[in-house]
């Protein structure tokens, strides 16, 4: 259940005193009138506790015998059979709006992290310059870079046979190279050392 507060303004009451408020909360019952309290604003309010989602008609009697509906209402329905209108007011789900603001929140934080993942992620790929191993040249690092062989460590761990068909894909101008030594250089590389790779691209021929 919710609080509602129902107010009238003190102008409402022209020459009467007090007011109750009646309606689909207390089945329009006299006896069960909701008395509205004075407050120093001037104006009279009372706290009934209503269901949230629902859907609620009323109005004020006054004690000199007169109704008055509410001002500020949220709407009015016409009663032709007794050629009046109700005020209206349908309560806010707060449960429902409490969940989805908590849901809402959840996605946001859920594609918040997806991003920040995908921005380390970015971020952690390194690129060296490959043409330090013998035997490839600019347009060999353009082909590795394109299948994800972004720096020396990379390379270290491809397989000849992965970098085989890397070349050979690319058509017969690639295809005569031949990388069996590439990976061996690249782990030289990527640990930094840099003499051995020097001793080592001194054995080699053309990166063979």
């Amino acid at each position: 259940m919710k609080d509602v507060v129902f107010s009238l303004p003190g102008e409402a009451l022209g020459t009467a005193i007090s007011a109750v408020l009646l309606g689909d909360f207390n089945n329009w019952d006299i006896d069960k009138a909701i008395a509205l309290k004075p407050h120093k604003d001037g104006t009279l309010k009372a706290k009934v506790k209503l269901e949230p989602g629902q859907t609620y008609e009323y109005r004020f009697l006054l004690n000199d015998g007169r109704w008055v509906n509410d001002w500020a209402a949220q709407g009015y329905v016409h009663k032709q059979h007794f050629g009046i209108d109700n005020s209206v007011i349908t309560v806010e789900e707060e449960l429902l709006v409490a969940e989805k603001k908590t849901k809402t929140r959840a996605t946001a934080d859920k594609a918040a992290k997806t991003v920040s993942k995908a921005v380390k992620k970015v971020a952690e790929v390194v690129k060296d310059d490959l043409t330090k191993i013998e035997g490839i040249g600019p347009a060999i690092t353009k082909l590795l870079e394109q299948e994800g062989i972004q720096n020396f460590r990379d390379l270290s761990k491809a397989t000849i046979k992965k970098l085989k068909g890397v070349l050979d894909a690319a058509g017969s101008k690639f295809a005569m190279h031949d990388p069996k030594s590439w990976p061996k250089q690249a782990k030289l590389a990527a640990a930094e050392k840099w003499e051995e790779l020097k001793a080592l691209q001194q054995e080699l021929v053309g990166g063979k």
